[in-house]
């Protein structure tokens, strides 16, 4: 199905018709970044808030079903037509700072905003905001973080995307504008709380009960003294075991661990005995005292170069503080909850990503060019070493078929506040790439890479692979952030809830217009 003359020429008349696109012209809007469903009636790219009330409002008259694409940094069908009588809204040009607001300590931006345009704006101020994008962030948005529920910069300290929203501008399914927190009652979005939280229930929504427009977040002063440290270990209960005791006493701002897979393509091996010097004065250097740095010395540190190349995992921390004393002091006592656990590498990981915190799309594709998916699971520490023996099982017993189709998987890993484990895997295979892959990795990477046909073999196992992974971390008592259309909810939800959130949903959307598929909500 084709867009009609009628609603291309209505959409024009809205946001003017270069932010109209049909066909071939959008394809690397419409496909994420694991694959392309249906093709949609069109892409329209709003700029103004009003346009996105008005293109809504066009949508419920004419019975059209609208998607929401924030970044587009997703990977489990959040945003793709499900149907080919469905619009995509594409919030790309919605990207203004609406305000920053240093006495009152908040600031309001436009859904469409990415990380990256943020934290420029407010590194020249000297704030932050408390949760503050994730690794993707020179494409992933605020709105799309907030729709998602996302983690990495700031989440040691600070917990996920949605724990830093104060107040939320939602378009609802008729086009009306629904503002959150305090803003619902006064002229300010200065507070989350005011009744029952509103904010919080359009957090991990999927775009499917509203459309964010614009997301008002807390500011803080940023903290001027940081230190790096990483370590490694023999196995994966030792890793698991020393980020739950450090996640109990939030002790640093950003980490992120790897398994041996993944870290070969994120660290380089440190093959001179420089780094062992440089790792020993580090940890002399950030210990609060001499005497505590040489017992330090004694435990880890000068064997890191040997062990840094054949350790099966990898874990990464960044610490700030209001000056050098409270950083080595975080920093000692994360060295102490490690010790019997691992040893310490140089930070050489962590200390690329503070200097580079939104990276490039290298990593939607392999180290070799190969196609890539991610998923995940949130356990309670608790049933994480069940799992882990359960996931080794299941690939050890398909190593044969996956070795045969070039299929090769990695791990990354982190708390989620003091009690959640987030297992997250990606998957790799040999196959084509997308628009979608040639519109978002710089192209003299993009050139380097090898190139592979269609290899519709592979995609279909990972497909059936990837079901059975979700099987598993569902069998385990894992929940989800990015739900999307992959993730079961709507199945998992006991029947107090799903009634309450169904009825929610038809409240807001009783056209079922939102976000269409998404949650599952409306399937029987």
């Amino acid at each position: 199905m084709t867009v009609s003359t009628t609603l291309s020429e209505q959409l024009a008349a809205i946001t003017g018709s270069d932010q109209v696109l049909v066909g071939e012209a959008g394809s690397a809007l419409y496909t994420d970044v694991y694959r392309q469903l249906e093709t949609p009636l069109a892409v329209v790219r709003p700029s103004e808030v009003e346009q996105l009330q008005d293109i809504v409002r066009l949508c419920a008259r004419e019975g059209i079903a609208v998607n929401i694409r924030g970044g587009g940094a997703s990977y489990t069908d959040g945003y793709l037509a499900d149907s080919p009588n469905q619009l995509l809204i594409d919030l790309s040009q919605l990207n203004r700072i609406v305000e920053i607001n240093e006495e009152d300590a908040y600031v309001t931006v436009e859904a469409g905003t990415t990380w990256e345009t943020l934290k420029q704006a407010l590194d020249e101020r000297g704030l932050r905001t408390p949760f503050w994008g994730p690794f993707s962030g020179m494409i992933a948005t605020v709105g799309g973080s907030m729709s998602q529920n996302t983690i990495s910069h700031g989440s040691g300290a600070h917990g996920i995307s949605a724990q830093s929203a104060l107040s939320m501008d939602v378009v609802m399914a008729d086009g009306a504008l629904l503002r959150t927190g305090s803003a619902s009652a006064t002229d300010s979005p200065f507070l989350r709380y005011f009744g029952p939280d509103l904010t919080g229930l359009f957090t991990g929504d999927c775009g499917s009960l509203g459309i964010k427009a614009r997301i008002t977040l807390p500011l803080l002063k940023q903290r001027p003294a940081h230190r790096n440290v990483s370590f490694a270990f023999p196995d994966f209960g030792s890793m698991h075991k020393s980020m739950r005791l450090i996640a109990q006493e939030r002790l640093e701002d950003t980490h992120f661990s790897l398994d041996g897979a993944l870290s070969q393509g994120q660290i380089a091996r440190q093959d001179n005995a420089g780094d062992t010097l440089r790792i020993a004065l580090s940890i002399l250097n950030s210990s609060p005292s001499w005497w505590e740095g040489f017992k330090q010395l004694a435990s880890a540190g000068l064997s890191a170069r040997r062990i840094i190349g054949k350790s099966a995992y990898m874990t990464h921390y960044i610490v700030e503080g209001i000056d050098d004393s409270e950083v080595k002091s975080r920093l000692h006592r994360i060295r102490q909850l490690v010790t019997g656990l691992g040893t310490e590498i140089p930070a050489t990981a962590p200390s690329v990503v503070r200097g580079m915190p939104f990276a490039p799309f290298y990593n939607t594709l392999g180290p070799n060019g190969e196609r890539w998916v991610p998923l995940h699971g949130i356990l309670p520490h608790s049933r994480v070493p069940g799992f882990h023996t359960a996931l080794v099982d299941l690939f050890h017993s398909r190593e044969a078929e996956m070795k045969r189709l070039g299929i090769w998987h990695g791990g990354m890993f982190a708390t989620v506040g003091s009690s959640g484990f987030l297992y997250e895997l990606a998957l790799y295979w040999p196959d084509e790439i997308t628009d979608y892959h040639r519109a978002v990795v710089p192209a003299d990477y993009l050139a380097q890479l090898p190139v592979y046909e269609s290899n519709a073999e592979a995609r279909a196992y990972v497909h059936e692979l990837k079901q059975a992974l979700t099987d598993l971390y569902v069998s385990h008592g894992a929940v989800n952030f990015q739900l999307g259309k992959a993730y079961p909810y709507r199945e998992r939800l006991q029947a107090p809830a799903l009634d309450l959130i169904r009825n929610i949903k038809q409240h807001l959307d009783p056209g079922h217009s939102l976000a269409a598929g998404n949650l599952g909500l409306l399937e029987d």
